[in-house]
Order: structure tokens, then sequence, then C-alpha cells
């Protein structure tokens, strides 16, 4: 029997949480980055009309390379950081005595990943 199994269990569901949530986040990277290739095929094909062109070559720029990389590192960061925050749970767990908890990690993920965020709309609004 394990003992304070629930306790485990959480800790185990958080860890898939963050491995979900950092998942998603390398998925985001891709689909910024692989807009760049679709638009630059919509502008070597045949069709678009001018204002559409000026439109597409707008949004085809170096930044939805960078930002692609940039959620994809971010994304492998939560993954990583997920399973030293599991790792290093499950031990305070089996430890008897009482520990404070840490919310550093969180904040700076949320920060981070907020930036980011307001970046890519910055560029897509006033681009």
């Amino acid at each position: 029997m394990i003992r304070d199994y629930a306790d485990h269990a959480a800790n185990e569901r958080t860890f898939l949480a963050w491995l979900r949530t950092g998942i998603a986040v390398i998925a985001f990277g891709f689909v910024i980055e692989k807009f760049d290739l679709f638009a630059l095929t919509l502008l070597a094909g045949t069709g678009p009309g001018e204002e559409a062109r000026a439109e597409l070559e707008r949004y085809s720029g170096p930044f939805g390379f960078g930002a692609g990389h940039a959620f994809i590192a971010v994304g492998i960061l939560v993954i990583l950081g997920a399973t030293v925050r599991f790792v290093r749970t499950g031990r305070l767990l089996d430890d008897a005595a009482v520990h404070a908890p840490g919310i550093l990690p969180d904040l700076a993920f949320g920060v981070i990943l907020a930036a980011l965020l307001v970046a890519l709309s910055a560029y897509l609004v006033f681009a």
C-alpha cells in the first residue's frame, strides 16, 4: 500500500496536466511557425487579389518564425519544469516535515506565456 496515495495521485494528475499544457504550447508554436509557409504558398499560387496579396505578405514575415520557435521552446521548458516539479513534490510528500509551497515556477511560466501572447497579438494587430 502506498502511504498518502491520494496525495501522490494528485501529484501525478498535476504532472499530467502540465504535460498536456506543454504539448499544447508546442503545438501552438508549430501552428504559428507553419502559418508563414501557408501564407507563402498562397502567395505563390494564382488567384489572390492585390489587397489579399498585400495582407498575406504582411503576415508572412520573420516574426512568425521567431514566435513559433519561442512557443516551442517555452513548451519544452514547461515539460522539463513539470518533470522536475513532479519528482520534487513526490519526494516532499514522502518526507514527514512540513514544507512551504513554491509559487515562483508557476508565476514565471504565466508571465513568459503572457508576454509571448501579448507580443504575438500586437504583431497581428499593428503589423
